[in-house]
């Protein structure tokens, strides 16, 4: 009878780890200096104030949260781009690519994601594909959700070939708060849609280029999931 009771218990625990699991996000490696950091001010507030302290934790525990790198189920279907970030599609225009990248003149369609502090801040890969380049530029920190922002904020571009030959662009772009923008990826990494790529600090904005003639299946002010809201549909050839 032991035996059974502890079998029960040992499965329930069991159970309810995977319930967390599946309610509390990893976090990305990128937040880990943070958290160590609040929670060894937490630590030291605490020795002199307990209020303190609670507090210290609270913040702790915000940094956490703000890092988290939720799974994702990504959409399989052949030609689908999906949302890079997590936000609210802040602006559909025609727009040439970034000039660093070198793909010429040719307005391909540009669809923004603008990211509050609230928003789950990893980037996703748009498209399967080959990385053919990435480039970081310097550049201002002006409120992310303005239109200028994706020509002169701080940015770092991926430019990505799909198996089937069509160029799509990334662009995480820094924000009035956001100051540190990671890239994990190089030229000559092969990537697979929805996988996460990189991480803008404390809101930010992301750019998606698309080819001209891709259909766009999102408009200004609806919110994306990133790596599963379909943002565009590329042209059938590319």
């Amino acid at each position: 009878m032991t035996v059974d009771r502890d079998k029960k218990n040992s499965g329930a625990v069991s159970h309810f780890l995977d319930l967390a699991r599946g309610i509390v996000p990893p976090m990305h490696p990128a937040g880990r200096p943070f958290v160590a950091g609040a929670a060894v001010a937490t630590l030291l507030l605490r020795r002199f104030s307990k209020r303190a302290g609670v507090a210290g934790a609270l913040l702790t525990a915000w940094v956490a949260w703000f890092f988290r790198e939720p799974k994702r189920t990504t959409p399989t279907r052949a030609g689908a781009a999906v949302a890079p970030a997590d936000g609210t599609v802040s602006h559909v225009v025609e727009a040439v690519p970034p000039v660093e990248l070198g793909l010429g003149d040719t307005p391909m369609t540009r669809i923004s994601v603008f990211l509050s502090v609230f928003d789950v801040h990893v980037q996703r890969v748009p498209v399967a594909g080959l990385v053919r380049q990435v480039s970081y530029r310097p550049g201002k920190f002006l409120s992310a959700d303005l239109d200028k922002a994706s020509e002169d904020n701080e940015r770092n571009t991926v430019w990505l070939s799909t198996p089937s030959g069509h160029d799509v662009v990334v662009v995480q772009i820094a924000g009035l708060v956001a100051r540190r923008i990671v890239c994990e990826v190089v030229e000559g990494d092969k990537v697979a849609v929805g996988q996460t790529y990189g991480l803008i600090r404390f809101g930010s904005r992301v750019d998606l280029y698309v080819p001209a003639g891709s259909r766009v299946l999102v408009e200004a002010g609806q919110r994306t999931i990133g790596g599963e809201t379909v943002l565009a549909e590329l042209p059938s050839e590319g």
